[in-house]
This record gives C-alpha cells, sequence and structure tokens, in this order.
C-alpha cells in the first residue's frame, strides 16, 4: 500500500483504503472558526475526537481477519498497534527514575478524563528514553492544553504510551509514523490541526 503524501487530500484515500468504506469516515470537519476555548466547546471538542479515536477502534477489531489490509511491511501492521493498551508513564518520565527502553519506538501521547481516552500526538523516535527530554513542540501544545483545561475546571490526566515493535530504519518508521497518524488523526500533529481546528498548537 503506497504511503500518502502530506496532503491533507490523502487522509481520506488512505483510511478508505483501509476499511473500504466512504461513509465511515464521512466526518464533518469542526467549523474554521478558531475553538472557541469555552468549557462547552472544549467538552464538545473532545468528545468529537474521542468518538472518532473510538470508532477506529471498533474498525480495527471488526477487520482483524483481514490483516492484509493493514500491511506495513513484511512484519508490521497496524492491527498490531492498539496506543490504549500499551503501559503508561508519566508525561514526565524523562525527569524521574523510571526506565523506559533505549530502542526506536513508536510514541503516543495520551489523555484520560475519566473512562474517556484520547491521543493527542503521536511521533517516532530513534531512543524512546531521549526523545522527550529534549526541546520538543508537542511540550509547548500540551502546556497550552493543560492550561486552558485547568482554566476551564476540566481535569486532565496525560500519559505518554510507547510501541518497541518497530523498524530500526528511520525511513520505514516514519513511513509508519504517517499511516497511524492518518488512521486516529491526533490533534496535535501538524497533519491533522485543520480537521480540529485546535488552538492549542498556535505560537
Amino acid at each position: 500500500m503506497s504511503i500518502p503524501p502530506k496532503r491533507n487530500s490523502s487522509n481520506k484515500s488512505l483510511q478508505f483504503e483501509i476499511f473500504e468504506s466512504n461513509n465511515f469516515f464521512a466526518i464533518s470537519p469542526l467549523d474554521n472558526n478558531e475553538l472557541n476555548q469555552s468549557r462547552s466547546s472544549l467538552i464538545e471538542w473532545r468528545k468529537n475526537i474521542y468518538e472518532y479515536q473510538n470508532k477506529v477502534i471498533k474498525n480495527l477489531q471488526n477487520q482483524s481477519s483481514q490483516k492484509s489490509l493493514f500491511k506495513i511491511d513484511d512484519s508490521l501492521d497496524l492491527i498490531k498497534i492498539n496506543p490504549f493498551l500499551l503501559t503508561s508513564f508519566s508525561i514526565n518520565f524523562w525527569r524521574s527514575n523510571k526506565s523506559v527502553d533505549k530502542g526506536p519506538a513508536m510514541y503516543f501521547v495520551i489523555d484520560t478524563i475519566k473512562t474517556s481516552k484520547i491521543i493527542l500526538y503521536i511521533g517516532e523516535t530513534n531512543s524512546a528514553d531521549k526523545r522527550w527530554k529534549g526541546d520538543h513542540d508537542c511540550k509547548n501544545y500540551i502546556s497550552n492544553y493543560k492550561e486552558t483545561m485547568s482554566n476551564n475546571k476540566l481535569e486532565s490526566n496525560l500519559d505518554i504510551r510507547f510501541f518497541l515493535d518497530v523498524p530500526k530504519d528511520v525511513k520505514l518508521r516514519r513511513k509508519l509514523e504517517k499511516r497511524l497518524i492518518y488512521l486516529w488523526l491526533p490533534p496535535f500533529n501538524k497533519e491533522t490541526r485543520e480537521r480540529w481546528t485546535t488552538t492549542f498548537t498556535n505560537n
């Protein structure tokens, strides 16, 4: 299956290719106006993301008998990767002594409110224990997000999770990263910001 170009137009084509359904992903984007950071709009924004990603989980489960649709390379497929089932680490794990694998990985920043979980960001790294220690744009997005949620008296519990069964070759990892981004549509990745009209990523 070919790797989609970076333009947003590739987004739907990849999803249709995976799920063979033009109706499942026929979800209207949010209003093009900036997200109104009121409590009600934040709840609605988060609810839309949760409902979309929850449908992705259900469809991955339903398609489990058709693994050939999900092939990334000879050894890895998307259906193996459920970010919500991975071990969670503190978003500031690098400040503690808790061990994280030192090898290459895909990582997922996840927010939990009660039983509702959403993926905010997906990335790849050559060294899981070091990628989050240095400067990272997503840290700024998270800070903006947490502040906005707190100002609106909304609880936010952020963590980071690593999937280690990834190619060592950086080009293959980046291909996998793109496929996962286009599948889950996390709002903090640059490829999906227009879809969710978030202001947390504005500098």
